[in-house]
């Protein structure tokens, strides 16, 4: 209750420096789809002024309009006032599950088993043995499958599948010295990628050797802690902050890189503010030493563009901004910057490259009609470049724009910009 107490003074000053004058509506992916005044940020905030009172009254209602938020950051970005939506509403979220509780189905899959780093990995990996029997191939370019059987949660669906093996099996552990550049990386690999897209973490650490950076990738690693925290679960958000705070502490290092947009605004931006006071020190200090392994590529490690005419095969590449990336981060040039590097890649931007593709984690799962809208804008934008490749730095925008694409019929690999310069230097 202290902890509610605490959230709730805090939202009341952070809901003060509010106007209300509605830029957010211009940049909100939702209210472009739904055109309703309660889907965009100034409605929210203006529900929340009330939260006290609201929060008695019809809490559940309150709940599903917060939930109706992709957390894209596109408001705070444009915010004239500088208000930190997608904060506060985390802390909306986390006040009201602490008066609410979990449902059954949440406090399953977030205290049972994502709070729990081992037996996630064993369900994910008896997961990824199974889904054969259920699944099927529809698009070998884009690498999406479909459900067998339609099922409510599925439903028309492309989606990538769990990789055979995961990273955290290929590779459990390393702790590579520096080479010449004399720096070296932790590697904080993130969920989405050890299960979905290993080849991301593998090109990952084969760009950091082509760099002479060493390499710290401590074995266990946990979940971010983001998707428990979106649902208003604090305890197993800081949970898991304290076990991946442990695996990194030993570690000898200059950066924490990942791959993976939304690990790491979460490290960055979310972990000093929302850790509890016996890890919040620990947490900000691993927070400034975060960095997006682009930025990093070109930023510290100075990566040099490969000019050999003989590597590389000829492509056209659109990049697509994450959200979490470009808005909360500010990181655009360089994912930009790796592509220009890689040789026999055409860099061609599509239009609002910036704009979301609609996936929000579980927003995604609750409003995928909306999601699916949202998707289709953002497919259409990079159809129309022709390229034959979409890059970006977030696993899910991966996902998500997999599924878009598939479902328009168009030949387009979705890739990482570190999987395409490691891809050249095997060419």
């Amino acid at each position: 209750m202290k902890t509610l107490a605490r959230l709730m003074r805090e939202l009341e000053d952070q809901l003060a420096v509010c106007m209300r004058c509605g830029m957010c509506q211009s940049v909100c992916p939702v209210f472009d789809q739904t055109g309703r005044e309660a889907d965009v940020a100034r409605g929210k905030l203006a529900l929340l002024s009330g939260l006290m009172t609201s929060m008695f009254d019809n809490p559940e209602g309150v709940y599903q309009r917060l939930n109706k938020c992709l957390l894209c950051g596109s408001c705070t970005a444009n915010c004239p006032s500088g208000v930190g939506v997608q904060e506060i509403f985390l802390k909306a979220r986390v006040i009201l599950t602490g008066t609410m509780g979990l449902s059954p189905a949440k406090r399953l899959i977030l205290k049972g088993i994502l709070a729990n780093p081992v037996l996630f990995d064993r369900l994910i990996e008896w997961g990824a043995r199974l889904q054969k029997i259920f699944i099927r191939p529809v698009n070998d370019i884009v690498g999406t499958s479909c459900a067998r059987i339609m099922s409510p949660l599925i439903r028309d669906r492309h989606f990538r599948t769990l990789a055979p093996v995961p990273f955290h099996r290929q590779v459990r552990s390393l702790d590579l010295p520096a080479g010449k550049s004399g720096l070296k990386v932790a590697l904080f690999t993130g969920c989405l990628i050890d299960k979905i897209f290993p080849n991301i973490a593998h090109s990952t650490i084969t760009v950091l050797g082509h760099a002479d950076v060493g390499v710290y990738l401590p074995e266990n690693q946990g979940c971010c802690g983001i998707p428990a925290l979106s649902s208003g679960d604090l305890p197993t958000f800081q949970k898991l902050v304290a076990h991946n705070l442990k695996l990194f502490e030993n570690g000898q290092f200059d950066v924490l890189v990942t791959a993976c947009a939304t690990c790491t605004s979460t490290i960055h931006e979310v972990w000093p503010k929302m850790a509890d006071k016996r890890n919040r020190e620990a947490a900000g200090r691993l927070a400034r030493k975060t960095m997006d392994i682009n930025r990093f590529l070109v930023k510290v490690a100075r990566l040099h563009p490969l000019t050999d005419p003989k590597k590389g095969n000829a492509r056209t590449v659109t990049y697509h901004d994450p959200c979490h990336l470009k808005k909360i981060l500010n990181v655009f040039s360089e994912p930009r910057a790796v592509i220009h590097a890689t040789p026999g890649c055409k860099l061609v931007e599509m239009a609002e490259p910036d704009w979301c593709c609609g996936m929000g984690g579980s927003f995604n799962l609750q409003h995928y009609d909306i999601s699916k809208g949202i998707g289709r804008r953002k497919a259409a934008r990079i159809i129309d470049t022709g390229a034959d490749v979409l890059a970006t730095g977030c696993p899910a925008c991966m996902i998500q724009i997999s599924d878009m694409l598939s479902q328009a019929g168009a030949d387009i690999a979705v890739r990482h910009p570190v999987e395409l310069f490691a891809a050249s230097l095997d060419e």
